[in-house]
């Protein structure tokens, strides 16, 4: 998959609510104007995947510790220079939980959103406050499976009920408008 792939799908995605079009709106900008979209080389904003993945009865999602963040949150990481961000969501769910099995509810975006990242240190070297142009994608996983933390990333990992989260997970904006006000939404949708 090329970034002209990724172009695409992003042009065809139909933008849930207004922070939706007009996030999609700057990712196409982001991808015209800059050449290093896909990589951390590009400091100012580089593409990312999250991965909001929930068990089989659709009733719990599964979260990480954060280190960097200090809270309970969704898996993901940076695209680091492929475009295929469906495969980035699921490659760091398993590494940051340390599932094996993944099944793809949709193959379609979730969710997209540009994303503040607030400066930090990261491998002993401060990073600048950056935003990721953020893809979602909804993921099953069997709630049975062993979890794994990956201590470097996260200090936990576990199942929380679904709307519990969207009350004490995250940070409040992507709890409320993400979360709770577009992914569970979308998730009844595949539910029916």
């Amino acid at each position: 998959m090329e970034i002209k792939d990724l172009q695409k799908q992003i042009e065809e995605y139909t933008p849930f609510n207004e922070q939706e079009e007009k996030d999609k709106e700057l990712m196409l900008k982001y991808i015209k104007d800059f050449d290093n979209i896909l990589t951390r080389d590009n400091e100012y904003a580089h593409f990312t995947a999250s991965a909001y993945t929930v068990n089989k009865d659709r009733t719990k999602i599964l979260l990480i510790h954060h280190n960097i963040y200090n809270a309970w949150t969704w898996e993901g990481g940076h695209a680091d220079g492929s475009a295929d961000l469906l495969a980035t969501a699921i490659r760091e769910l398993k590494e940051e939980t340390g599932v094996k099995n993944v099944k793809k509810i949709t193959d379609d975006i979730g969710s997209l959103e540009i994303l503040c990242v607030w400066g930090h240190v990261r491998r002993g070297k401060y990073v600048s406050a950056h935003v990721h142009l953020n893809l979602t994608y909804l993921l099953e996983v069997d709630e049975n499976e062993i979890l794994i933390s990956q201590p470097d990333e996260n200090s936990g990992v576990k199942w929380m009920d679904l709307y519990e989260a969207a009350e004490t997970g995250a940070d409040h904006w992507v709890k409320e408008n993400i979360w709770k006000k577009k992914l569970n939404k979308k998730l009844e949708e595949y539910s029916s």
